[in-house]
Formats: C-alpha cells, structure tokens, sequence
C-alpha cells in the first residue's frame, strides 16, 4: 500500500463541493486524512476565490485508476472537462504523490509540479505530511513551505458549523 495524497478544491458552491467530493472520497478509497481549508484567488483566470485542501489515503492502485476514480469524482460534482482549461470549477481533484513514486508521463506527473510552484497545494500538503520529503528534491514539506517565496493571499477559513461536522 501507498499513501496518496489528492489536492481538492472548488471555485462553484464550494462547501457543497467539497463535502460532496470528501464523501465520494472516502467512499471509494476508506479513511481520509485532510488538512484545514484554505481559501486561494483562482489562479489563470478571474473568477471567484477557490477553496482548497488536501487528503491523504492509503491505496493500492496504480496512477492511473486513481487518477481515473479522481476524474469520475469530479464528474459527480458537475465537473465538466470539455470546458477551458483555466475556468470555474465545481471540482477539482489533483493526484500530488503516490508514495515516493517518480514518473512522468503524458497524462500523470508524480509529483504533482504544483507542489513546488503553488501556495494552495502545499500549504495543505505540509499541513498533513511535514516531515515527508518531496521525492525529487529530498527537502521536507515543511522546510518547503517554509522557504517558499510566493505565500500570496492564502488564508485558512473556517467551513459552517453544519458542514464542518459533515466533512
């Protein structure tokens, strides 16, 4: 088994979202671990904030049938994927890590490049696996948030008190 880590985040109905999309979650792969919820401008596009998080799990699977369940997932929350690239979403489901795995493909890329360049991803990431070591650059995920430049307008929010005990 390897622990997998999946970055969420929405930018439509968020709470709805992702209290859909962590249901659907541990529904398909057990027991989550998830850090806090923070909220991030989108990034490539002028639309709402987004909220953002990330789970961990421990799996089985191979990249691409988790990548698949991912995709299957979003599907379920409205995602639509022949819209643009840069746009709002319902959700957005990212594999960042698989283990210590290493691989680049055409379809998959492990890690996950937002890891190193995005303040929504590894905040949250460091937040649940600090001591972890990013795979390729053997610095923790701690010392790399630590260091990163870029924290920008990043910002911890507190979901509804409803919500909150759902998820």
């Amino acid at each position: 088994m390897a622990e997998i880590f999946v970055s969420v985040g929405s930018n439509v109905d968020r709470e709805q979202h992702i209290v859909l999309a962590l249901g659907l979650l541990r529904a398909r792969f057990g027991e989550l671990r998830r850090s806090g919820v923070y909220e991030s401008p989108s990034v490539g596009f002028d639309g709402d904030p987004f909220f953002n998080l990330v789970v961990a799990f421990n799996a089985d699977p191979e990249p691409p049938a988790i990548v698949s369940a991912l995709r299957e997932i979003e599907g379920r929350c409205g995602r639509d994927r022949s819209e643009k690239r840069f746009g709002p979403r319902t959700m957005d489901l990212d594999l960042l890590l698989v283990g210590d795995r290493v691989s680049r493909d055409d379809d998959i890329v492990l890690p996950h490049e937002e890891i190193s360049s995005q303040a929504f991803v590894l905040c949250p990431l460091a937040e649940i696996a600090a001591s972890r070591m990013h795979p390729v650059t053997g610095i923790t995920l701690a010392e790399m948030w630590a260091d990163f430049e870029d924290k920008g307008t990043l910002r911890r929010v507190e979901l509804s008190r409803g919500i909150e005990a759902r998820i």
